[in-house]
């Protein structure tokens, strides 16, 4: 049963050896996300599972590791293994690196990617099954929202791409896994938000049940949108 979940983005910036020149404002974005992270790790549970964007739909082995160095430094995360090639997409590797990040161990974990175009039903299907994984389930959910912001946005400028972030904003604003289950997986591709897909995992996991939620962070530098969020069972 899932207990408690963090949302966060996964831009290579929070990593500050690739942060170099990068405005002030990812400073207050990563410890917004060290924050969230260390918020649910402190969370009694059994199972910490980890949802973010991949190639494909399935768990990562053991072991699994990843390197940002196609991002312009070879910083590597997880325990690499000798003669094995690095694995973890970035959505997985960014979530790897908050969590080297906590003082404490966190749970046992497993990382789970789904791919960017699996359909809405799918992401439900498979944030249900996750969910039952373990009866304490802690869910870290990696993801940005749209990247047509600005001018100078990855995407260019989209003006439909702000009335779409307030709107997932809100759904996590709420913990309202209903309106994260709406969101239109059409609309999300068009405006390359990375994080449609794992955000409606984290709807099938949280669904039917009310949530003490916050968002924490809700900014859109560089024309890419970054929210931060927590959710937790109520007492």
């Amino acid at each position: 049963m899932l207990v408690a979940a963090a949302v966060c983005p996964h831009p290579p910036l929070l990593v500050p050896e690739l942060a170099a020149g990068a405005g002030g404002e990812l400073d207050g974005l990563r410890a917004r996300c060290d924050a969230a992270v260390g918020r649910l790790c402190a969370t009694p549970m059994d199972l910490l599972v980890v949802v973010g964007e991949a190639p494909s739909v399935g768990p990562f082995p053991d072991g699994a590791w990843g390197s940002l160095a196609a991002y312009g430094v070879d910083v590597r995360v997880g325990e690499p293994s000798e003669g094995a090639a690095p694995t973890l997409p970035l959505s997985l590797a960014i979530a790897t690196w908050l969590l080297d990040r906590q003082p404490a161990a966190s749970p046992p974990r497993l990382l789970f990617g789904v791919a960017g175009d699996t359909e809405s039903e799918r992401c439900a299907q498979l944030g249900a099954l996750l969910a039952d994984r373990a009866d304490r389930v802690g869910l870290l959910v990696m993801g940005d929202a749209s990247a047509r912001r600005s001018l100078k946005g990855p995407g260019y400028l989209d003006p439909r791409a702000e009335p779409f972030d307030t709107e997932v904003a809100a759904a996590f604003r709420a913990g309202d896994p209903d309106a994260l289950a709406a969101v239109d997986p059409a609309l999300a591709t068009d405006l390359l938000a990375a994080g449609r897909p794992a955000w409606q995992v984290l709807a099938g996991a949280a669904a039917g049940r009310r949530w003490q939620a916050e968002l924490t962070h809700d900014g859109a530098p560089y024309g890419v949108t970054y929210l931060v969020a927590t959710w937790t069972a109520p007492t």
